[in-house]
């Protein structure tokens, strides 16, 4: 066996408890950003600062009823949240959390998988990941499920476009899909973002809606659909979804972060931890960069989410077919030609400015379609001139 073999062996190891212990706690911190921004205090009982919440949590899902409804197709009805959740535990694995390191005489990426495909892998295995949603919308037997099972999987066709895209420039700017080489390049250079602002925006966006967060969230929406595609399930089986559901939020940021904000690099700090094989206090303090920028992401996630409103459906389809993927093959195409010219990665800054100028100034003469959201005409409301009286 090789070194590389023994590494990825400790590092998956090492880092599934890691995540799960992080998914635990965060949603602790979900629920605290939730009273921050609705000015309360949220959990503080359990625990000094409420911090044992998630361990209380745990043992309800554990302790709790579980059973199946009266006509769910019961293998699917089980087999479903272990679909949801295995995906999201084997994506994070090709993110090069800790870069390269000395053992003995060989070179060693701290990575799960360091495979060649690299980023493509994630939209492999991303993908699949709505396999379980569906199933489980479908085998529960009920209306609502399987309205949020559709939902879901029109969402993730219509949402895969631009991610997908967003990941081909990115591949097409630097010639490879290795994600170590993606950092690599970064690390000696300028992060993506500043390159491709409008490209983060889209990969975020687009992530958002690919884990079925607000204000994406239509497949779970309790307003219309009680749970959505988990209405009828109880015990572990809900708790597999929740823990898929934050696996998927990891990785997504993990991936915006090695594709746009440079993955373990540190702009102030550049040698040893970039460049040269590193001992293992340097691959603790690479991991450590990788994961706060992951953090600083899924803070963001979060406060979203309690901030904006749900979209409805029809413009969650909108955004994604009439904005999001005409926007992002005018990237591909902006890109294809720069690199091609070889005028330098400078010029795809100016194109980034040069296209939101554009659909600035283009977006009030596009055709609008049918007024949906027209407002309704009411006596003093600020959308409303105020109507005079007339006098009897």
């Amino acid at each position: 066996m090789s070194a590389q073999f023994y590494t990825s062996v400790i590092t998956c190891l090492i880092m599934i408890n890691v995540f799960l212990g992080a998914v635990s706690y965060l949603i602790l911190l979900e629920r605290k950003i939730a009273s921050w921004v609705q000015n309360r205090l949220g959990p503080n009982r359990t625990g000094p600062m409420g911090l044992f919440q998630p361990l209380a949590d745990g043992l309800k899902f554990l302790l709790k009823e579980d059973y199946d409804p009266l006509g769910v197709d019961k293998g699917l009805f089980r087999l479903a949240p272990v679909l949801a959740l295995v995906p999201a535990l084997i994506g994070w694995a090709i993110l090069p959390l800790g870069g390269y390191m000395t053992w003995g005489d060989s070179q060693v990426l701290v990575a799960g998988a360091p495979i060649n495909i690299g980023v493509i892998y994630i939209l492999a295995v991303g993908s699949l990941a709505v396999y379980g949603i569906v199933l489980g919308g479908y085998a529960s037997n009920n209306k609502y499920t399987f309205l949020g099972g559709l939902r879901a999987t029109a969402q993730m066709i219509s949402y895969e476009i631009p991610l997908g895209l967003c990941v081909l420039i990115i591949i097409l700017m630097h010639g490879t899909a290795r994600a170590d080489y993606l950092v690599e390049l970064q690390a000696n250079g300028v992060w993506n973002v500043f390159y491709q602002p409008i490209l983060a925006m889209l990969f975020f966006i687009c992530s958002l809606a690919e884990c079925n967060r607000a204000p994406f969230d239509l497949a779970e929406c309790e307003q219309e659909l009680v749970g959505g595609f988990h209405t009828e399930y109880s015990s572990m089986k809900l708790a597999l979804f929740f823990l898929g559901e934050y696996f998927h939020l990891i990785t997504s940021a993990g991936i915006l972060v090695l594709l746009f904000f440079g993955g373990w690099d540190l702009p102030f700090i550049k040698e040893p931890i970039i460049g040269e094989t590193a001992g293992i206090g340097w691959v603790l303090i690479k991991m450590g960069a990788f994961m706060g920028k992951i953090a600083v992401v899924l803070a963001l996630v979060m406060v979203i989410r309690w901030t904006l409103p749900r979209l409805r459906f029809d413009q969650l389809m909108k955004l994604a077919w009439q904005s999001l993927i005409p926007l992002a093959i005018l990237m591909l195409l902006e890109t294809g030609v720069i690199v091609y010219l070889d005028f330098g990665y400078g010029w795809l800054t100016v194109c980034n400015v040069a296209t939101a100028a554009l659909v600035y100034f283009i977006l009030p003469y596009l055709p609008s379609g049918p007024a949906i959201n027209r407002k309704i005409e009411l006596t003093g409301s600020r959308f409303s001139p105020p109507t005079e009286v007339a006098a009897n």
